[in-house]
């Protein structure tokens, strides 16, 4: 942990005790252009630098509870990374060592990131997602856990991993559960797609595993589609199809509530191959 994290804190004002009550959401009015949290993640943080292309996100706005906000104003400047695409990371100075990296793209609100740092502290995790409130609530969850490897990545992946990460940089690569977009004429943005696993490998060290996991059916054989046609990735189950859910990740709430509806559960475990 951060000796910053145990700093004593400023006297608090009546407006910021508003902000501190369990369970309160933050609705505050600030002028036009200011932050809305000023000392975590931004907004927009790679702003017009890249080229507009079709995005396989969409952020959504939800209310952030006064836990979530107190915990991306302390702990943002510390344990946070907005993805602006103009720096090339030292993996092992954010993380304070040099541990493998695994890159989770996607962690909702953070509890299975947060389960799967626990349980493996010797992987330091890079969880990449655009979600406020789950930034913020992982962010807690880290802290109460004494996670201190779990890092949190604001924005856009594909500018993190193009821009950002150097060859052979990662120890894996997990995405869960990611938007499905159900409708055909949408499905260009999903993110498994022949073009991203080119990159992903560029990334992935020879050996690593990409971790996939949907309760979308027609999402998931499509991507088991695209994964054996890569000449990058072979599939480590033998005879080939989906894997069974592995110990190491957690069943997330939302995943059992899809099962409780009758949705299949598709795990999919692909290693990446030698350099050709």
């Amino acid at each position: 942990m951060s000796d910053s994290l145990n700093s004593p804190e400023a006297p608090r004002t009546a407006a910021d005790e508003r902000w501190h009550r369990p369970g309160v959401s933050v609705r505050h009015t600030r002028p036009k252009g200011e932050p809305r949290f000023p000392d975590g993640p931004q907004a927009d943080p790679a702003g017009s630098h890249f080229e507009r292309r079709i995005r396989s996100f969409q952020p959504r706005r939800s209310r952030v509870t006064a836990g979530q906000a107190d915990a991306l104003q302390r702990l943002w400047p510390t344990w946070g990374l907005d993805i602006d695409g103009q720096q090339v990371l030292d993996l092992a100075e954010l993380f304070g060592d040099d541990r493998p990296v695994v890159l989770e793209i996607g962690f909702g609100m953070g509890e299975a990131t947060a389960q799967m740092a626990a349980a493996d502290p010797d992987t330091n995790i890079l969880a990449v997602d655009v979600h406020t409130p789950g930034q913020g609530n992982l962010l807690a969850l880290a802290e109460r856990g004494g996670l201190s490897n779990v890092r949190v990545a604001n924005g856009d992946a594909i500018i993190l991993l193009r821009e950002m990460l150097t060859p052979d940089a990662l120890a894996g690569l997990r995405v869960y559960f990611p938007d499905p977009w159900p409708k055909k004429r949408h499905h260009k943005r999903r993110l498994i797609q022949p073009e991203f696993l080119s990159l992903a490998a560029t990334r992935l060290r020879p050996g690593a595993v990409l971790h996939c996991a949907t309760d979308w059916e027609p999402y998931a054989e499509q991507m088991l589609e695209v994964l054996d046609a890569h000449p990058d990735f072979e599939n480590t189950r033998p005879g080939g199809g989906f894997a069974p859910r592995p110990g190491f990740r957690p069943l997330t709430r939302f995943e059992g509530q899809g099962l409780d509806k009758g949705h299949v559960v598709n795990d999919l475990l692909f290693r990446r191959v030698q350099h050709r």
